[in-house]
């Protein structure tokens, strides 16, 4: 199920039926993201004309391009790469004419991937607000409402840059709702959101950040572009792949083996040790008394969990959403689960997520692993992988968000 679900969402699939004709200037090509080589590369081998360009991905992730240049960046803590990369995309649109198009590519993680402080901060700053932001417990959309309103090219100060150019968006969409606002922070796209709602988050979050930066806050020049922005009325936003699709391609995968399938939705939020104990009462319920569904079955979801981080562990959403879903259910017969990011990526780790079995725990006790402990460190990751369950991809080339299937099979039907 969960390669089904990151093949469907691959560039080389999905981006060509979405490519534009062919415009009467110059065809550019920008953007970020984990997915952007492996678009930039399906944009060549689809693309009949000249065309010129700049994406930027994550480190390990570049796919051979021969006229698109591919810089790699740090991800999730940007890096003077990432920088150079956003400074150079902005001089490459600038001075466009109305008969030129701009292509850009877009998908997650292109937030980091694209750092560019507005005056008076620096390259410093940006990488400590990301820091702060990731362990603060703020959801995809509060971190990326206030990355856009302290950034020189995220809330469509990009597309803004390309005028009177042409702008077509390309995105593979990594958020829960889909917003294009949250995909890489929106670049190319009107920003509703004000400098007012990002203090707010900050507040809220005790977010720690440079007086500087409360400053472009407090007096709303870090403001971002608007909808109603004349700059923005060639701008054109389209969604190439997104978490539904892939979850309907792992429901497939499933339905053909012979389980019913329950789509809990594509967005759920909220810490993932709450959400795998939620997940886990639900599993037990259908296990021990077929409600609120019949097993077999598999309940699949998507979404973007959050880790408050307490302790010093290797983290990882999924994989801290598994132990959690494991300590509720205690060994539970009949029920499986994996959690993985699409991307590869569970957090800073190259590990896609892990597998939780009905062992698990037992296991863990015999090898003198207390997984209480681990989840208290937030470590996910080290509990997982010392058991070898880790799920580890590699760079998969796209990124539609976090994936998570729980197979209960019931305490009638035989483990195997």
């Amino acid at each position: 199920m969960f390669d089904a679900a990151v093949a469907s969402a691959q560039p080389a699939l999905c981006l060509p039926p979405q490519l534009p004709e062919a415009p009467r200037g110059r065809l550019v090509v920008i953007g970020a993201g984990k997915a952007s080589a492996a678009m930039a590369q399906a944009v060549e081998a689809h693309w009949p004309g000249p065309l010129e360009g700049l994406v930027v991905t994550r480190y390990g992730y570049a796919a051979p391009c021969r006229r698109i240049e591919i810089v790699e960046a740090a991800h999730p803590v940007p890096d003077e790469a990432g920088l150079r990369a956003a400074r150079r995309m902005l001089e490459l649109v600038r001075g466009l004419g109305p008969d030129d198009l701009v292509l850009c590519l877009i998908s997650g993680g292109g937030s980091a991937l694209l750092p560019l402080p507005l005056p008076g901060l620096s390259l410093a700053d940006e990488q400590e607000l990301n820091r702060e932001l990731l362990r603060c417990g703020a959801g995809i959309g509060e971190m990326n409402c206030v990355r856009r309103h302290l950034s020189g090219i995220k809330g469509g100060r990009l597309a803004a840059a390309c005028h009177p150019a042409r702008v077509l968006t390309l995105a593979i969409s990594d958020v829960p709702g889909d917003d294009p606002v949250d995909i890489a922070s929106g670049p190319t796209v009107g920003d509703p959101s004000s400098c007012a709602d990002a203090l707010d988050i900050v507040r809220r979050y005790g977010v720690r950040l440079p007086e500087a930066a409360l400053e472009l806050l407090r007096s709303g020049r870090g403001e971002s572009v608007k909808p109603e922005d004349p700059r923005l009325a060639r701008a054109e936003f389209r969604m190439v792949a997104a978490p539904r699709l892939a979850l309907r391609a792992a429901a497939e995968v499933a339905r053909q083996a012979g389980y019913a399938v329950h789509l809990l939705g594509d967005a759920l939020e909220g810490e993932a040790r709450e959400v795998g104990k939620l997940m886990a009462g639900m599993a037990q319920s259908v296990a021990r008394h077929g409600e609120p569904f019949a097993a077999p079955c598999v309940l699949l979801s998507g979404g973007e969990t959050t880790v408050t981080v307490r302790g010093q562990g290797r983290g990882g959403r999924n994989v801290e959403f598994l132990l959690a879903l494991g300590l509720a259910l205690r060994g539970e017969p009949g029920v499986w689960a994996l959690a993985g990011d699409t991307d590869g990526v569970d957090g800073a780790e190259d590990i896609a997520g892990a597998v939780l079995r009905p062992d698990t725990l037992e296991r863990a006790r015999a090898a003198g692993i207390r997984a209480a402990d681990r989840l208290d460190d937030n470590d996910g990751h080290g509990f997982f992988s010392a058991l070898g369950d880790s799920v580890v991809t590699g760079p998969t080339m796209t990124n539609v968000n976090d994936f998570r299937a729980i197979v209960v099979q019931g305490r009638t039907m035989s483990r195997d």
